[in-house]
């Protein structure tokens, strides 16, 4: 156990010899080192020590030409710049005062520089001095400023208000010395929002509340997209924010976090459209900043080194406030809209959306200048518009339809238009006399039908036949929605269908038929349309418009879209009153029936210019399909012309039952109401009523509508004219029928009855203008019957032998009086076209129903044939040009 012991110990003694052995030899080695170094470092003190004058006058040389160099590098840089603000016009950011004018950079154009006065360029002669502000940086007054600052910030501040649109800039001044009194030629701008003060004390919150405008700017304008609102608005060519200047006059010496924001907005304000002119309040250098050294007239540009300045002389007080003033009337009628170019994607890009699964374009950009687009789907599937009178309620549907039209091809969208108001607003948009070109997606236009809701109501019904057509088409396939019937049916026709209603109210007015019918296929419509791709959008400009919809909650609950124009109201939540304090080019676009929560404000453009539109139009006028013809335009105001109707350029002879040719229905397709001539008993036709152009034009319109059917010689008609006001109309007509074409008046008439005897061997037609003229000489009996017994004796049993009376009674009393009294039946009449005949008055005609809801209205008749009508149709009769 000892030895072992031993042994241990002495181990542990040698190693502990061997380490002391190593750290002596590491520890002479650092000495040698160190003792070199004290060594090297004596010997740079020597030589350091030998040459101070030498080093010294050598820093001195180079700092010499460095500041040779740096004076003739800004002289040249001011020279440069004289030069190039020489070459342009400067207009108002430059011009003298003697001269000057506000004159509005263009859209898109960059911000100007600012002259304050002139540089003094030693051999090259004056220049001007400009200041780099707006999208540029900020600009502080330093030194003797008392002497020469306020003239320089009143310089600046006009400058900029002349060369920017109006509105375009926003100025905040802090003045707590003279409360104000530095800018008060500027205060006309107040009322407009465009200037407002900030009192002693409210340092603090003015420049917190610019840091926090610049923070929304990066995160919700330039988004990441852009570096700059100059950028943003290089590349878009719009500005979505104003240009915000703080005008800082001087107080106390700013605090440590005053201190801390001022150097904020130093850094990234001029990238956010936030700009600074301080005086009287130290300023950290910095390249954002122009300092300007003022001393009387005279001043001193850190961009432009030792170079003098004169500066201009103030601009005077009078053209301060006139100029504010201007500017102020201007803003307050309203913010200019957005541009309508703006919704229109690039050349090349348009027709390349598809609508299977819904329509998405712009209507216009956010407050942020981001673009707002609406779609119409499944969700929303319906819009519904309103606005008062003056809003823009024609413009926004205008800017709506170019969008979409632009994005998607007539084989993807279709439109139906319709204008119940007093105007044209969607006349062209079809062919006209001086612009043939057409909206190549529109399907139908109707306008001026203010008095004609018949129309609307056939539009109604058109849309549902379509909507039954699809709805059939999808079960075939075994789909429930376009969507999926596009993809099963590639090869089908199936765009989707918009409807556009503007003063929609007007169908549902009134508690007749017609209102209830519109109001049970608007809302089959409105609840089924979504599902096959036809949507609604309903305009109103009145409130009235609004309340003929809420008693039917089922329909209103379809128009989840609804779009608020300014003052409109009951279109959104009763919660929501965002619209009341609408700008003018705004609205509300809101997805979840008014919900205030999904407001969106949105600044409508301009597009309801001729020039802008008809550019946009042209041009899809000219890449249209060659398949697609023009749209069917229907105007309330015009008098249609049989010459031009297309069922009766169709007519050819040959008919085995001839068609009498009314005038115009008032349908979605052009066609003409029709009255077939079969050997059927009661083929004849009643005009009734005392306008004598409309009775004359529905007469000729029949008589030549049956003489192009037969060939010369094959149909025999008689004409007579029993009124002397119906006499040119009735010789008109008889130029335009066969040459033996017989003629009467009432003295011969009786005899033309009296001796027809119908044989059936060729159609006989007897056309009488004003047949109760004849009265008293039909009354007379000869051989024991009376020219009335003839003529009843014609009406019933004359069809049957292809022999029809085609004649107008002033009156349905003197009609039943021809036909034997008040009792006497009606049935040979089969058919008859009503006037200026009250509704009442046609009673005897349905005496189970009684008379229909009939109210006169000039150039439009009512339009009942028992062999084909349930109900009476109206009919617009054919022009006597026609």
């Amino acid at each position: 156990m000892p030895d072992v012991r031993t042994s241990v110990v002495e181990s542990v003694r040698a190693q502990l010899s061997r380490a002391r052995a190593s750290a002596r030899a590491h520890q002479d080695a650092a000495k040698a080192d160190l003792a070199a170094a004290e060594a090297r470092l004596e010997r740079v003190r020597q030589a350091a020590a030998q040459r101070p004058a030498r080093a010294a006058a050598e820093r001195d040389r180079r700092l010499a030409e460095l500041d040779a160099r740096h004076a003739a590098t800004l002289a040249d840089l001011a020279r440069r710049a004289a030069v190039a603000g020489a070459m342009r016009s400067p207009g108002a950011a430059g011009e003298a005062w003697a001269s000057w004018h506000p004159t509005p950079a263009a859209r898109g154009e960059p911000p100007d520089l600012l002259r304050i006065g002139e540089i003094h360029v030693p051999g090259a002669g004056p220049a001007p001095a400009l200041v780099p502000l707006f999208d540029r940086g900020h600009v502080a007054l330093v030194d003797n400023v008392q002497l020469g600052g306020d003239a320089v910030v009143a310089t600046l501040l006009l400058r900029a208000l002349g060369r920017t649109a109006q509105g375009q800039i926003e100025i905040t001044g802090y003045d707590p010395e003279r409360l104000g009194g530095g800018l008060a030629g500027f205060a006309p701008l107040a009322p407009a929002g465009l200037l407002k003060f900030v009192g002693p004390g409210g340092l603090t919150p003015l420049l917190d509340g610019l840091v926090d405008h610049i923070r929304r700017i990066n995160e919700t304008v330039l988004a990441g997209d852009y570096a700059s609102l100059a950028e943003m608005a290089l590349a878009t060519g719009r500005r979505p924010e104003p240009w915000r200047v703080a005008v800082l006059l001087g107080g106390d010496e700013p605090s440590r976090h005053e201190r801390a924001q001022l150097d904020r907005i130093l850094r990234t304000g001029a990238a956010c459209g936030v700009h600074l002119i301080v005086r009287g309040i130290p300023v950290a250098a910095h390249s954002t900043v122009e300092v300007v050294r003022v001393e009387g007239d005279r001043a001193e540009l850190s961009g432009c080194g030792p170079l003098p300045v004169l500066l201009d002389p103030p601009p005077p007080p009078e053209l301060v406030t006139a100029t504010c003033r201007r500017i102020a009337d201007r803003v307050a009628v309203g913010p200019a809209p957005a541009v309508f170019h703006d919704l229109i994607p690039p050349e090349g890009e348009t027709w390349t959306e598809y609508s299977a699964g819904g329509l998405t374009a712009p209507v216009g950009d956010s407050p942020e200048g981001r673009p707002v687009s609406v779609t119409l789907s499944d969700y929303p599937p319906h819009a519904l518009i309103a606005g008062p009178s003056g809003t823009g309620k024609t413009n926004l549907i205008y800017a709506w339809m170019g969008a979409l039209a632009a994005r998607y091809s007539p084989t993807e969208l279709a439109f139906y238009l319709l204008d119940f108001k007093e105007g044209v607003s969607f006349a062209r948009f079809a062919p006209g006399r001086r612009d043939p070109s057409w909206l190549p997606h529109v399907r139908l236009v109707g306008v001026n039908v203010n008095t004609d809701r018949e129309f609307g109501l056939a539009l109604l019904r058109f849309l549902g036949r379509e909507l039954r057509r699809r709805a059939d088409a999808a079960k075939q396939h075994e789909v429930t929605k376009l969507s999926e019937l596009r993809h099963e049916d590639p090869e089908g026709h199936w765009p989707r269908i918009v409807a556009v209603i503007d003063e929609f109210q007007v169908l549902l007015t009134g508690r007749d038929a017609l209102a209830q019918e519109a109001a049970t296929l608007l809302e089959d419509l409105a609840r089924r349309g979504r599902s096959q791709g036809i949507h609604l959008i309903l305009a109103s400009q009145d409130v009235s418009g609004i309340e003929a919809l809420w008693g039917r909650p089922a329909l209103v609950a379809q128009f989840t879209l609804r779009i608020a124009l300014p003052k409109a109201r009951r279109i959104l939540h009763e919660a929501n009153t965002a619209a009341e304090t609408l700008p003018r080019h705004h609205a509300v676009v809101n997805a979840d029936s008014g919900a205030p929560d999904a407001n969106r404000i949105v600044r409508i453009p301009a597009a309801s210019d001729r020039r802008v539109w008809g550019d946009l139009q042209h041009r899809l006028w000219q890449d249209r399909p060659a398949w697609l013809g023009a749209p069917r335009l229907f105007d309330g105001d015009a008098v249609p012309r049989l010459a031009e109707a297309p069922d009766f350029v169709k007519l050819a002879p040959g008919a085995i039952d001839p068609v009498v040719l009314l005038g115009e229905s008032i349908d979605v397709q052009a066609h003409s109401a029709r009255l077939p001539l079969t050997r059927s008993p009661g083929r004849n036709l009643a005009v009734l009523g005392t306008r004598v152009d409309e009775a004359c034009a529905v007469l000729a319109a029949a008589a030549r509508s049956l003489a192009r059917q037969h060939e010369d010689g094959t149909a025999r008609f008689s004409v007579a004219c029993l009124d002397p006001d119906a006499a040119a109309t009735a010789e008109s007509l008889r130029a335009d029928l066969p040459a033996d074409t017989g003629w009467y008046d009432a003295e011969s008439l009786p005899a033309l009855l009296a001796s027809l005897e119908p044989d059936g061997s060729r159609p006989h037609y007897i056309v009488i203008f004003a047949c109760d003229a004849a009265a008293s000489r039909l009354a007379v009996k000869e051989g024991g019957r009376s020219g009335h017994d003839h003529l009843r004796r014609l009406l019933n049993t004359g069809p049957e032998r292809r022999t029809h009376v085609l004649g107008w009674w002033r009156g349905v009393g003197r009609l039943r009086d021809d036909l034997g009294g008040p009792g006497s039946r009606t049935d040979s009449i089969g058919a008859w076209i009503a006037l200026d005949v009250q509704g009442s008055d046609l009673a005897g005609f349905f005496p189970q129903q009684g008379g229909p809801a009939w109210y006169p209205r000039p150039w439009r008749a009512l339009y009942f044939d028992r062999a084909r009508h349930r109900t009476p149709e109206v009919v617009i009769p054919y022009g006597l040009s026609g």
